[in-house]
């Protein structure tokens, strides 16, 4: 029986989830698509846990689609798949991503090494990245005579660094390395790739020390106000997050831990 190609350890209420097919440099096969798009469809109602921690095991975040592979289970003389074919394996990637936008839990990606294509847009569509000093990333795509955009990344992109530098990397596949990332603000912070786990314990620490109700509505409410149609909309979604959060006992016992100088005992009631 082959290894699992997505290792999941569960700690405190945190996920740390691996790409473990370090010897393709974590690159998608059917069976990591299928492990991904079943580990996050499955934390839609997993209140259990409540940060998500990404990272690649090796010297690489994640290379992309195994092409490789692709071309082997294929076979080299194979005709082309179908258009109907083709467009549900791409739906099946896709589906990653936006799986990722919808859990509630937020998610940390820690990106050493290639982070290209699929894998660039794996760490796009986490809400935090931090980068090990080798990190480069890009849009791949293009470069192999296919569209520049794929897997959300005209989506994301703009979003994050605004449209003249999305432009860039997604017309030309050029890498951006660590250094430019932390200076356009793609990524939060580097620090050298072994140190990248310890790097993410401030962030994971902060967020368990929300409560869990207000930790997931957070996550809700920044999806929903990037593509809101007006200020209107976002201050009344954040009302209504106010007066939820504030009608629970999570949000009593935050008060007695502020007053009293101390942690709160969140029990996400």
């Amino acid at each position: 029986m082959s290894a699992s190609p997505l290792r999941v350890e569960h700690d405190g209420g945190v996920d740390w989830v691996t790409l473990a097919r370090p010897d393709r440099l974590n690159a998608l096969d059917d069976a990591l698509i299928d492990a991904l798009n079943g580990y996050f469809a499955g934390l839609v109602r997993d209140r259990r846990t409540r940060v998500v921690v990404l990272r690649g095991e090796g010297r690489a975040f994640c290379a992309g689609l195994d092409l490789k592979e692709a071309m082997e289970r294929r076979g080299a003389d194979a005709p082309p798949p179908s258009v109907a074919e083709a467009l549900d394996h791409q739906r099946r990637i896709a589906d990653i991503v936006m799986l990722m936008r919808k859990c509630p839990q937020p998610i940390i990606a820690l990106v050493q090494g290639a982070a290209s294509g699929g894998g660039f847009a794996l760490a796009l569509a986490a809400d935090i990245r931090i980068a090990g000093r080798s990190a480069r990333m890009n849009c791949a795509f293009i470069r192999l005579g296919l569209g520049g955009c794929d897997i959300g990344t005209s989506y994301f992109l703009p979003r994050l660094v605004g449209v003249s530098l999305a432009s860039e990397l997604i017309l030309t596949g050029r890498f951006i390395h660590a250094e430019r990332a932390l200076l356009v603000g793609l990524v939060s912070e580097i620090v050298e790739d072994d140190q990248l786990a310890a790097a993410a314990a401030p962030y994971v620490e902060a967020m368990l020390e929300a409560s869990p109700l207000g930790l997931r509505l957070s996550k809700e409410c920044l999806n929903a106000s990037v593509d809101a149609a007006s200020l209107d909309a976002v201050i009344a979604m954040e009302d209504r997050n106010q007066v939820l959060t504030s009608r629970s006992e999570d949000f009593r016992e935050g008060i007695r831990a502020f007053l009293e100088k101390r942690k709160p005992v969140y029990r996400d009631q």
